[in-house]
């Protein structure tokens, strides 16, 4: 569905290559939109999602930062951690688009900005940067410690894309891959290419790429990743998707989760001085 976002409170950067669209939120450094020329949307978001400071976004790829879900232990507020709730600096000189129809943005966040966070009391320095061309989105997420203490550390891009029939689509590139089903509770091992086929909410321990084949839209996605240890699998079927206010009740079928993440066991931990890089690429196969 479309959306209106120049009436939108949201800061941000956007622009339009012929029929394609780029588009960034300052809040979170918050990638929403990623169109090529000539091609469908490749994320998806949701029209029920709330456009307002300091409110989650729903759709695109919120930062998930310094922790998942509610952490490793479960009791950290806010759920995705407090990076997404934030204005990012937008460095000036990376605001940039060339002839070519490639979009480089750059985005720091740090301490000082965030103020007090009561669950994560540590001095950091993060550098977000989205490369936005014609064949593939590439995302950057880099964490510094700036502190004189160990600092624990998960969290993911948490990458919504579009699909035509989430019923229909398969995931290829996790068979043999170990998982951690949120919704049973069971850690399984997958088999074959993952369908969606009810609620699915999976966190599995691989490092490669996957393929994800929409038959409906007649396309392949490849997404790779470097920098984390897990890829995260979600869909919200029919139950959540109309018990949450900022989800439409038949989203669930257009959309499916496949996220870069460090989470539960496969936490962080950054020495003083060190830096950790995350990146995911989503390309046009």
């Amino acid at each position: 569905m479309e959306h209106e976002i120049t009436e939108n409170p949201l800061r941000g950067v956007e622009a339009t290559i012929g029929s394609g669209h780029y588009g960034v939120f300052d809040q979170g450094a918050h990638v929403w939109s990623w169109q090529p020329d000539g091609a469908a949307p490749v994320l998806w978001m949701s029209a029920k999602s709330w456009f307002a400071d300091g409110q989650p976004i729903r759709g695109g790829v919120p930062i998930c930062f310094p922790w998942f879900g509610n952490g490793r232990a479960g009791d950290q507020e806010p759920g995705h951690g407090f990076a997404r709730l934030h204005t990012w600096h937008l460095s000036d000189i990376k605001d940039t688009l060339d002839r070519d129809g490639r979009l480089l943005v750059e985005y720091t966040l740090d301490n000082a900005m965030t103020g007090q966070q009561p669950d994560w009391p540590h001095r950091y320095e993060a550098r977000f940067v989205a490369k936005f061309t014609p064949e593939y989105l590439g995302m950057t997420l880099e964490v510094t410690n700036t502190g004189q203490s160990h600092v624990p550390l998960d969290g993911a891009l948490h990458t919504y894309l579009a699909v035509g029939d989430v019923r229909k689509v398969s995931v290829s590139g996790l068979d043999g891959a170990e998982y951690y089903d949120k919704v049973t509770g069971q850690t399984e091992t997958q088999s074959g290419d993952v369908t969606i086929t009810g609620e699915t909410d999976r966190v599995y321990r691989s490092t490669g790429e996957v393929v994800l084949d929409d038959p409906v839209l007649g396309r392949k996605l490849v997404i790779a990743k470097s920098g984390s240890a897990n890829t995260v699998i979600w869909n919200p079927w029919v139950d959540k998707s109309a018990a949450a206010p900022d989800f439409g009740d038949d989203e669930w079928q257009g959309m499916i989760c496949i996220e870069a993440a460090n989470a539960l066991a496969d936490q962080l931990t950054l020495r003083p001085g060190e830096t950790h890089t995350l990146k995911q690429r989503i390309t046009l196969a």
